[in-house]
């Protein structure tokens, strides 16, 4: 029997997954559960490994699958439409297999999480399973600095990028700061102005006027190797 959060948290997950193929971030499964902090999401995620409900994809960061789903409340049932032998039903959706295939996609070069450095545009290709990216154009950044470490993002780690110039309070992206120094942060906006949360306590946010900004891409995944 799974308590209230519980439930809601596991459904989320696997909304999220079945939507976007990525599994949601901490910040994001503390902020659609209305927590205090992320330290509860911890918390529920244990909760629900230990009752084989979900578990940790191995060598991926952020990587969640659903084992199994609570049941859900039903929904009243619908009355029928009358029958016509003009109408066909609609067949039924195919279920989305897992794809195995391998992407390349552009390397480009280092990027802090740390304090802001230049992001080099290199023509350096990265192999990437497929099943790690979703719709759109996507490219990578190799990871310097541990400001990201809460987030899971490690440093060595493939930050793997889709580009975009639009983002959402809450989720992680490239922000191209003065058109000179790139930096993977939080994205928020904080009254007239933008800030960057890192994902380690012993930093501080950084703020920015909106014009001193650009973002150049959000999160998409995290590829980690092993030596």
């Amino acid at each position: 029997m799974l308590t209230r959060k519980q439930h809601e948290l596991v459904c989320f997950i696997n909304d999220r997954l079945n939507d976007t193929g990525v599994s949601p971030s901490f910040e994001e499964m503390k902020d659609a559960l209305d927590l205090k902090s992320k330290s509860g999401v911890h918390r529920l995620i244990s909760a629900l490994e230990e009752r084989n409900f979900i578990r940790r994809l191995p060598n991926r960061a952020r990587a969640l699958e659903v084992l199994r789903m609570p049941e859900r409340p039903e929904k009243p049932e619908k009355k029928a439409p009358a029958k016509s032998s003009n109408v066909k039903a609609a067949p039924a959706a195919a279920t989305p297999q897992p794809a195995n295939d391998v992407i390349e996609i552009p390397l480009h070069g280092r990027i802090a999480a740390g304090v802001p450095i230049e992001a080099f545009e290199g023509s350096t290709m990265l192999a990437v399973p497929a099943a790690l990216l979703g719709t759109g154009e996507h490219y990578a950044l190799e990871v310097s600095g541990d400001l990201m470490v809460e987030a899971g993002i490690l440093d060595g780690d493939y930050a793997l990028i889709r580009r975009t110039d639009i983002a959402r309070d809450g989720e992680i992206v490239v922000a191209l700061i003065e058109d000179s120094e790139a930096t993977l942060k939080f994205f928020r906006r904080e009254g007239a102005m933008v800030r960057l949360d890192p994902a380690n306590r012993a930093y501080d946010p950084q703020r920015y006027a909106p014009a001193q900004v650009r973002v150049q891409g959000k999160l998409s995944g995290i590829l980690r190797r092993y030596d």
